[in-house]
């Protein structure tokens, strides 16, 4: 419960936790920038070089390893895919709009039913390949929370002489993450999606691979992202990359809150489907649809009785469209459009799902009646 709001879209953004916002407060009275050569600039330069340490523990980066920041996951996924300098950019199809819209000559990689990549169509899309390439498939999906087998992808892109990116936003705080076992050349990571500041993530690259900068007027992040840093912002996603690790074990924990929400919704509608259900999630997600209740109609309803959900992903302009993770994976025009996400937080509690499992069987009563009416 944030005041009197029962916010349940964490996927969008997850609350400041307050070790991150009063450790912000100290630093955004501090006047340092962080290229200066005067004390307050070296003392800027070592918050930001401490916290680019306290992400690499979260990721156990490797000795070659570079984490340049960025104002967040979606310049990073910028950077990356028209960065790296690969002729050819297969993306699942299920992808984040940051990497899917990054390159008008992307190709897409289809998804099965089950939401996971299809393993096979990669494979043959890459079959002869001679040219440079840069497969991206995001570890965890940001609507369906369904964990992708990165390890596969890994092991065709490597048959296929090809490098790999991976947006590990919804990933980090949630998995145990660890970039010497994944193999991948590049991934992201955003501080807002672990209870650190908006407007702050990063790009971390290994395998001594690199990025042609796409913002220019300045040598600093390595020469790769050009601009004064953001010391506070960088000092929270720090924090808050220490706290994911340590509280990981507490967020495994919400997928009792996940199922009982489950549980309850299927007891009030029968004919409710879970999207990714019968494969491997994070804890925290759910993504269901009932066909003949648009998902505007839930979502009014649910903002009015003081409730936050969404439908999909938060960067669509405030918009309601139908999700296209589920279109993707061959979902009806009916059911994609009356989908909604659920996603619970380190703020989450039971009261607030009871809350939220009143508030949606009042509003599916209410529909059912007018149909019935009709």
């Amino acid at each position: 419960m944030t005041q009197d709001l029962t916010y349940l879209d964490h996927n969008a953004t997850t609350p400041l936790k307050p070790e991150v916002r009063d450790m912000m407060l100290q630093k955004l009275s501090f006047p340092g920038n962080a290229s200066a050569i005067h004390k307050a600039g070296r003392t800027a330069r070592r918050d930001i070089e401490d916290a680019r340490q306290k992400i690499a523990r979260l990721v156990n980066a490797g000795p070659q390893t570079v984490i340049v920041f960025t104002s967040g996951a979606t310049e990073a996924n910028n950077l990356v895919l028209k960065g790296s300098g690969c002729e050819r950019v297969p993306v699942s199809a299920t992808e984040h709009p940051s990497v899917l819209q990054a390159r008008a000559d992307k190709e897409i990689i289809p998804v099965l039913p089950s939401g996971i990549v299809d393993l096979d169509a990669l494979d043959k899309m890459l079959e002869g390949n001679h040219r440079s390439t840069l497969i991206s498939v995001m570890l965890v999906n940001n609507e369906t929370g369904i964990i992708q087998p990165l390890d596969k992808v890994m092991e065709i892109a490597k048959k296929r002489g090809a490098l790999v990116h991976t947006d590990a936003v919804q990933a980090a705080g949630r998995l145990p993450l660890d970039l010497q076992k994944l193999g991948v050349d590049y991934l992201t990571l955003s501080a807002h999606k672990i209870g650190g500041p908006q407007g702050v993530g990063c790009l971390v690259i290994s395998n001594c691979v690199s990025v042609a900068p796409q913002i220019s007027g300045g040598n600093q992040e390595k020469n790769m992202r050009a601009g004064t840093e953001n010391v506070a912002g960088i000092v929270g996603f720090g924090v808050a990359a220490e706290l994911a690790v340590r509280d990981m074990a507490e967020f495994q924990k919400l997928s009792v809150l996940r199922d009982k929400l489950e549980g309850e919704l299927i007891k009030i509608a029968p004919t409710i489907r879970f999207f990714g259900k019968d494969v491997t999630r994070v804890a925290n997600t759910t993504m269901f649809s009932l066909p003949g209740i648009s998902s505007e109609t839930q979502l009014i309803a649910l903002d009015l009785a003081g409730i936050c959900v969404s439908n999909g992903s938060a960067c669509a302009s405030g918009t309601v469209k139908a999700s296209h993770v589920l279109k993707a994976m061959g979902v009806s025009d009916a059911e994609a459009g009356s989908s909604l996400r659920v996603s619970l937080g380190w703020n989450s509690s039971e009261k607030d799902v009871e809350c939220f499992i009143q508030k949606w069987a009042e509003m599916y009563e209410r529909v059912k009646s007018r149909v019935s009416a009709a």
